[in-house]
C-alpha cells in the first residue's frame, strides 16, 4: 500500500504526482514535441477505426502502448476532457488533441470506405444511432455509464500511486484500458453500437452523412463528456481526496 513516510517530523511520499498543467500555455505549440503529439493522435485514431469488440479492445491496447510515450495516448476526446479537467493537459493541448482525433477519425473512416465500399455500405457505415427498441434516454445513460468506465480504468491504469500501491503486481497500463473498452463493447453494442469516443461517432457521421446518424449524433459527445466529467471527478476528489486535501484538512494516506 502507498503511503506517506515521516522523516525527522518531514512527510515524503513513496510516489511523484505527475505536474498539474496550466490552464493555457501558449509556449508549447512552439515545440515540436507538442506537434509530434498531434500527429501521434492523428494516426492513432485513423488506425482504431476499425473492426468491433475484440478488434477495438485490441487495437486501443497496441496503439495506447505506442503512443503512451509520445502524446499519453488518449485517441480518444473523452478521455483528453477528463484528463483536461484533472489538469494533466493543458486547453490549448487538450483542444489540439480533439482537433487531431477527429481529422484522424474522418480518415479512417474514409479509408474503410474506399477499401470496403459493400460491407461499409451495409452495415450502415460504423455510424453511431439509437438502436431500435431503446429510447435516446436509454442511448445516452449507456453512453455516460461506458465512457465512466473507461475514463476510470484510464485514470486508475495511470494513477501514480499504483507503482507503489501495486509494485508487486507489474501491470501494463495499455491492458486494462484495452480490457475496458472491450467489455464496454460487449455491453453497449446492442444499444448505441457503441459510441464512448466522439472522434470515432463524428468521423462515421461525417463519412456515411445520414439524417439518423446526425439526428442523434449529440448523444455521442454528451454522453461521453458527462461520463468522463464523473470519471475524472470520481477519481480525483474522491479517491485522492484532491478537494478535502486542498482544504489543508486532510493528509491521503
Amino acid at each position: 500500500m502507498s503511503k506517506e513516510v515521516s522523516e525527522e517530523g518531514q512527510s515524503r511520499k513513496d510516489y511523484v504526482d505527475p505536474p498539474t498543467a496550466p490552464l493555457i500555455d501558449m509556449a508549447e505549440i512552439k515545440l515540436w514535441s507538442f506537434h509530434r503529439a498531434l500527429i501521434a493522435e492523428f494516426t492513432a485514431t485513423l488506425l482504431f477505426l476499425y473492426g468491433i469488440a475484440w478488434a477495438f479492445g485490441g487495437m486501443i491496447l497496441i496503439l495506447v502502448y505506442c503512443t503512451a510515450g509520445i502524446s499519453g495516448g488518449h485517441i480518444n476526446p473523452a478521455v483528453t476532457f477528463g484528463l483536461f479537467l484533472a489538469r494533466r493537459v493543458s486547453l490549448i493541448g487538450a483542444v489540439a488533441y480533439m482537433v487531431a482525433q477527429c481529422l484522424g477519425a474522418i480518415c479512417g473512416v474514409g479509408l474503410v470506405k474506399a477499401f470496403m465500399k459493400s460491407e461499409y455500405n451495409s452495415l450502415g457505415g460504423g455510424a453511431n444511432t439509437e438502436a431500435t427498441g431503446y429510447s435516446k434516454g436509454t442511448a445516452l445513460g449507456a453512453e455516460i455509464i461506458g465512457t465512466f468506465v473507461l475514463v476510470y480504468t484510464v485514470f486508475s491504469a495511470t494513477d501514480p500511486k499504483r507503482s507503489a500501491r501495486d509494485s508487486h503486481v507489474p501491470v501494463l497500463a495499455p491492458l486494462p484500458i484495452g480490457f475496458a473498452v472491450f467489455m464496454v463493447h460487449l455491453a453497449t453494442i446492442p444499444i448505441t453500437g457503441t459510441g464512448i469516443n466522439p472522434a470515432r461517432s463524428f468521423g462515421a457521421a461525417v463519412i456515411y452523412n445520414s439524417d439518423k446518424a446526425w439526428d442523434d449524433h449529440w448523444i455521442f459527445w454528451v454522453g461521453p463528456f458527462v461520463g468522463a466529467l464523473a470519471a475524472s471527478a470520481y477519481h480525483q476528489y474522491i479517491l485522492r481526496a484532491a478537494a478535502i486535501k486542498s482544504l489543508g484538512s486532510f493528509r491521503s494516506n
